[in-house]
């Protein structure tokens, strides 16, 4: 793509979809587009056909969804997988209508079973059981990958799926009730330090900005303090979840969006299906034997000579993990929190382990920059930064 393709980015407010954002325009590309849910509800199928008339978009990254932590995920089943399949549905189904040729969809590493093997390979996908807890993700993630790969076969587009492992970075949702382990760790060891230090006036700016079931910064103390307590913050004291044993892997936003763009401007179908089976029938070939991607010869779903394709998704990850507990110590040495970290092991873990392998996209010339401990510290700068600056 040249640096004047209008780029759609669904999702560019978002922890993922700003990061890519920022990338893009970092590289050049400033022709971008974006809708903020209130200007596009993307489960609206008929307000997304309008969008794409209207736009003509040459490009689309769908970062977009309806996403949480194990909480939100048993609390909202339904939502879970009815948002995000309209999502998926309504934005795929009108960018190939409407002749887009390339398109990166996020998934997520939930899409493997539960007791895959570890690390996980993209051919671990449905080759046993999803973790419960957030089964109705997983499988409109699922759904999604495989409609980028069916339309690819059948049409000869290059949608591209990368499922990402666990993300964190500026743009993180610190809400308790839908937010991932990361920041919701961070936020209650944080308003724990500061309930014991006594910063009543850090305290209810961070109420402010973020609200716990309907409870502001302006509420009495003893509001805010019960509100807090049933989340497992307290004086100097902090209750998580689950017995802290699981192992996770964590990327960087910002780490996922360079890698995200990387595969959007530089990676066809062709590079992660199979290359030599699927692009010498599929693609044109030249008179010296090079491919030629610009001339499609069709329906590739169609050629039996292929065989069976699937698994052309990417992992996206550091290749690398630590256990709850181990990033809960984390996080309190950057916070300087002085109290106890307690976990509760009548609570749910979630999977057990979840670590990928990102071998496939070290071949396609990509690998990560920022390690753990240097992106929990950037994570809570941003965090602080964000009630001090409200």
């Amino acid at each position: 793509m040249d640096r004047n393709s209008k780029i759609y980015v669904a999702g560019h407010r978002g922890l993922v979809g700003s990061a890519i954002w920022n990338n893009l325009l970092g590289r050049g590309y400033t022709n971008l587009v974006g809708r903020t849910h209130s200007e596009l509800d993307l489960t609206d199928q008929l307000a997304v056909r309008r969008f794409f008339d209207e736009e003509k978009p040459d490009a689309v990254v769908l970062a977009a969804a309806f996403v949480g932590g194990i909480m939100a995920n048993s609390l909202y089943r339904a939502d879970f997988i009815m948002m995000n399949m309209k999502i998926q549905c309504n934005v795929i189904s009108e960018a190939y209508a409407h002749g887009v040729k390339r398109l990166l969809f996020l998934g997520s590493t939930c899409i493997y079973p539960k007791n895959a093997p570890q690390p996980m390979t993209e051919d671990c996908l449905l080759t046993s059981p999803l973790e419960y807890t957030n089964e109705e993700y997983a499988i409109a993630k699922i759904a999604g990958l495989k409609m980028c790969e069916s339309y690819n076969l059948q049409y000869g587009t290059n949608y591209i799926a990368v499922m990402p492992t666990n993300l964190y970075g500026p743009n993180d949702n610190f809400h308790l009730e839908n937010s991932h382990v990361m920041p919701a760790m961070m936020r209650k060891i944080y308003l724990a330090k500061l309930i014991h230090d006594g910063d009543w006036d850090m305290i209810r700016k961070d109420m402010d900005i973020r609200p716990v079931l309907g409870i502001n910064g302006s509420a009495p103390e003893t509001d805010i303090l019960n509100v807090l307590e049933k989340y497992g913050i307290m004086d100097n004291r902090v209750v998580l979840w689950g017995t802290g044993t699981p192992l996770r892997e964590f990327l960087w936003s910002e780490d996922m969006a360079d890698a995200s763009v990387h595969v959007l401007l530089n990676v066809d179908f062709a590079d992660v299906c199979g290359f030599e089976k699927y692009s010498s029938v599929h693609y044109g070939a030249s008179v010296d034997g090079a491919v030629d991607r610009n001339h499609s010869l069709g329906r590739g779903g169609a050629i039996p000579s292929l065989g069976e394709i699937r698994n052309c998704h990417i992992n996206v990850g550091t290749g690398k993990e630590l256990t709850i507990r181990e990033l809960a110590d984390l996080i309190v040495r950057v916070v300087g929190f002085t109290g106890s970290v307690e976990f509760d092991a009548t609570k749910p873990d979630g999977t057990p382990r979840k670590l990928i392998d990102v071998s496939k996209l070290h071949r396609l010339g990509w690998t990560h920059r920022i390690e753990i401990d240097e992106g929990v510290r950037k994570l809570f700068d941003w965090y602080r930064e964000s009630i001090l600056t409200h």
